[in-house]
């Protein structure tokens, strides 16, 4: 059994994404591959020739995390181009609040890695590392995705002069134009995921390249109401649990003299998509919960199912910052007007409420290896 080195760096970002990479070296250079050099997915060009940050990603939603049971090793069996990253295990836990309603042209979300403070209880945890992010909406192929850090984790501040400085040009004006709309809190996801790495080498199809595949088995906890409260129509705070296995392209190797087409990388991307999809697909076909939508609008359907309307939500005018203090400034609970609300412990409840408390990060991983 692995020892999963980086889970032990999980608060230091710069670490794991170095340690990754040379992991991912290591792995190329075993192949007997010389002289191959890693690359970003580049840029997709689209019809009119402009320039969109896309997530090249499939996945499928279960009802049960225990259906994943070995799906590692099936997978690698059913597809032996598929060569494992050894030591890629990487985890994460994090609450993913949706920031935009059901009819916004995009789907807007607050993202957080989750920790506990230095000796602190372990049912505690708190956020750090908030992203902000803006995706086109459902599971369309190729989405595009525009995400950026928050500096010193502060959601109250225009994220907009961010994602400017990061995707500058390549920014749509549109996208612009919807990051700038005030953020408000539509409902929670709670999230414990598992990661690990796998190269995908297949040269009657793609030639030189090596696609670099990210999977992830995300168990979670979807909040019945916006503010995390008792829920009567589902007799708990919590709506749902399901499980989505997820694979994602996250850049390419090819040997250091190469030209290769924008076609060219992007045939070899939808290939490996397809290539890792199939086994998966045909395996669990009889337990695919049919969806379209991405994990942050299905916690907007989710919460509208359970009678939530926009006008209530509007009313609430939940706040991402509030979910991140111990205690509410200005609000109260509805039952005693005595006592403020405790955002952040509602929030751990997307974690650990006993009823639908998530497994940990190193079950999952022993549960699907």
């Amino acid at each position: 059994m692995s020892q999963r080195p980086l889970l032990k760096h999980i608060r230091n970002h710069g670490l794991v994404f170095t340690e990754l990479a040379r992991f991912r070296d290591r792995t190329v250079a075993a192949m007997g591959l010389q002289n191959y050099e890693f690359h970003k997915i580049p840029k997709f060009l689209g019809p009119n020739g402009e320039r969109l940050t896309v997530e090249p990603e499939r996945s499928i939603v279960l009802p049960q995390l225990e259906m994943l049971k070995g799906v590692r090793q099936r997978l690698h069996q059913a597809l032996p181009a598929l060569v494992a990253v050894k030591d890629s295990e990487v985890g994460y836990r994090y609450p993913t609040a949706a920031l935009a309603d059901q009819n916004a042209p995009f789907i807007k979300r607050l993202r957080s890695e989750y920790f506990h403070k230095v000796d602190e209880d372990r049912s505690i945890c708190r956020p750090v590392n908030l992203s902000y992010g803006i995706k086109s909406r459902g599971k369309a192929d190729n989405r595009q995705e525009y995400e950026v850090w928050m500096p010193e984790d502060d959601p109250t501040q225009n994220p907009l002069p961010l994602f400017i400085e990061r995707y500058g040009e390549d920014l749509p004006h549109e996208v612009r134009q919807f990051i700038q709309q005030p953020a408000r809190v539509h409902g929670w996801m709670g999230v414990k995921r598992a990661a690990f790495e796998a190269l995908y080498y297949n040269p009657e199809v793609l030639g030189d390249i090596v696609v670099c595949v990210a999977l992830s088995v995300d168990a979670y906890n979807i909040g019945a109401r916006p503010d995390l409260s008792y829920c009567e129509e589902a007799q708990s705070s919590i709506a749902s649990s399901n499980a989505e296995l997820e694979w994602e392209i996250d850049g390419y190797y090819a040997p250091a003299d190469a030209y290769l087409s924008h076609d060219e990388i992007w045939h070899a991307i939808n290939s490996t998509l397809s290539a890792v999809g199939s086994p998966l697909e045909a395996h669990y076909q009889q337990d695919i919960v049919p969806t379209q939508e991405s994990k942050t609008e299905r916690i907007l359907s989710t919460v509208a199912a359970l009678g939530t309307s926009e006008e209530e939500i509007s009313q609430l005018n939940l706040q991402p910052w509030e979910f991140m203090q111990t205690t509410s400034e200005r609000r109260v609970k509805a039952h005693d007007p005595s006592r403020q609300v405790n955002f952040l412990g509602r929030l751990n409840r997307l974690f650990y409420q006993p009823e639908h408390q998530l497994p940990s990060i190193e079950y999952i991983h022993d549960l699907i290896s």
